[in-house]
């Protein structure tokens, strides 16, 4: 398996593509007039606070207000604000069950009131008609580490299988990290010299330090650190002993990515390098194509067989079909491949397309409950491996159903890509000529009945239905000149929106 990181930096956008083996398997995207907010800190000051939805709401300097839920509250945070407060005596540090059964009835608006001046960090950036996400549980990620400030806890990566590395790991990391800090140790920390690990820790605390330092002279609304480039956070989350070279199309960004490597991984530095086309980087190794193909609806697998995928603001539907492949013993077999094949694309399209929250797969059915297993734990263990977003698989029901949940993070592919289209409204289809024509014969009876319209009349309608009308219902046209004693004159207009027409007055 060989990895390769591809960068295209242009003045109007800066686009980062992972690829394994020449496939294209996640592909990030960063504007040049638009301001990135996720991981970022602000000195945030509360404007509202809705107990009904235990959400308060934050001004960030931003369009929209950033919304703080309740269960984004740190406990240890909304334990001393209650404290504060006089709300209830101090507890005892040893008293856990106490303090989660205060924070199972805390109520918001009895941690924070409006005007309060609070650190919080964006967890989800804005979308659609939302502000942005907040959190005041700070994750701060290194390249090994993601140094968790507030939250007294040492996790290690679930990929990490060695329990001897776990413990190693564990035990350099609790050595070093300050008392009252936590932190969760990533997948590339594994096998790494403690030298590595340690500088990575401090270089997020003293983040940490001067976040705070910062935050105390800052004013309100105001943004008080923002993480790395886009190119550098995915360099810093992607790059390992897989990854063949960091290929990069602009010399500029490619000096700072050398700079970037050279400072936190400098064994990968000679893997940095400067792409120089014609033809373009993405053109080079296929990734223009590859998005265009992330946008259909239908994905194709090698064995003849399809998945297609459907998305709705409540879910994500994936339907797996097993087309033209027949297999070469038996029925079971065929459903078997083909349903294996089609976990492994789901997995690629899931990070491919960005997909999150619920996601249903209907798998092809299969009579075999050894089978259904084995296409779960392939499937449960390719997510693992594959995915760096935490998901939560359920067992395959006895019709081949598969519900699962992965982590929303940022826009979709189709999101980033795409807007509603103007035709059909988001609907993915449009109204046939035949419907169409008979809309515009239903408006004008309506005009000619009120009497709004009388006598001569020029109907200016789109050229399907203006074809249409003329050639299936001009019968029809007769039928209303006879009843409304009327003279209709049809023409069309190219312009015109399908359905839309316009009715006027000549005499």
């Amino acid at each position: 398996m060989t990895k390769k990181i591809l960068i295209n930096d242009d003045p109007w956008q800066i686009r980062v593509a992972i690829i394994i083996n020449n496939d294209l398997q996640n592909i990030y995207f960063g504007s040049k007039t638009k301001e990135h907010l996720e991981r970022s800190f602000f000195k945030g000051k509360i404007t509202k606070i809705m107990p009904g939805i235990q959400t308060a709401f934050v001004d960030i300097g931003q369009e929209k207000s950033g919304f703080l839920h309740n269960s984004e509250i740190d406990r240890e945070l909304a334990l001393r604000k209650l404290e504060e407060g006089a709300l209830f005596e101090p507890l005892k540090p040893t008293d856990k069950t106490e303090k989660n059964e205060y924070m199972g009835k805390c109520d918001i608006s009895k941690v924070f009131k409006e005007g309060d001046e609070i650190l919080v960090q964006v967890s989800k950036e804005p979308m659609n008609e939302k502000g942005a996400k907040l959190s005041t549980c700070f994750a701060i990620p290194g390249r090994f580490i993601v140094l968790m400030p507030n939250i007294a806890k040492i996790g290690v990566s679930k990929k990490i299988k060695s329990k001897e590395e776990r413990l190693r790991l564990k035990d350099i990391v609790r050595e070093f990290l300050p008392e009252g800090m936590g932190a969760i140790i990533r997948t590339t920390s594994e096998e790494h010299e403690s030298k590595e690990i340690i500088q990575d820790l401090n270089y997020l605390i003293e983040t940490w330090y001067e976040v705070n330092k910062t935050f105390k002279q800052a004013k309100p609304a105001e943004k008080i650190y923002q993480d790395i480039d886009l190119s550098l956070q995915i360099v810093r989350d992607y790059l390992d002993n897989d990854v063949e070279f960091i290929l990069v199309d602009n010399k500029d960004t490619q000096l700072q990515v050398y700079k970037f490597v050279k400072q936190v991984a400098p064994e990968h530095a000679h893997k940095v390098k400067l792409y120089q086309g014609p033809p373009s980087l993405f053109d080079k190794f296929n990734i223009e194509k590859q998005i265009e193909q992330a946008l259909d609806k239908k994905v194709n697998l090698k064995s003849g067989g399809s998945i297609i995928i459907e998305t709705t603001e409540a879910m994500t539907v994936i339907d797996v079909n097993t087309g033209r492949y027949a297999g070469k013993t038996s029925l079971e077999e065929t459903i078997l491949k083909t349903n294996l094949e089609a976990a492994d694309a789901v997995t690629r399209q899931l990070r491919l397309r960005n997909i999150g929250g619920l996601i249903v797969i209907d798998f092809i059915d299969m009579a075999n409950a050894s089978n259904r297993q084995k296409l779960f734990k392939f499937f449960e263990k390719t997510l693992k491996e594959q995915d760096k977003f935490q998901s939560v698989l359920l067992k395959i029901s006895e019709f081949g159903l598969v519900q699962m949940t992965r982590k929303r993070s940022g826009k979709t592919l189709t999101q980033e890509l795409t807007n509603k289209c103007p035709t059909c409204k988001g609907l993915g289809f449009i109204k046939s000529n035949q419907n169409e024509s008979f809309e515009v014969l239903r408006k004008v009876r309506d005009q000619l009945e009120s009497k709004k319209a009388s006598g001569q009349i020029l109907l200016t309608v789109n050229p399907e239905v203006f074809h249409y009308l003329i050639n299936k219902e001009y019968n029809s046209i007769l039928y209303l000149e006879k009843t409304y004693r009327a003279k209709i004159t049809i023409t069309s207009q190219d312009d015109l929106p399908d359905a839309s027409c316009k009715i006027q007055q000549l005499n």
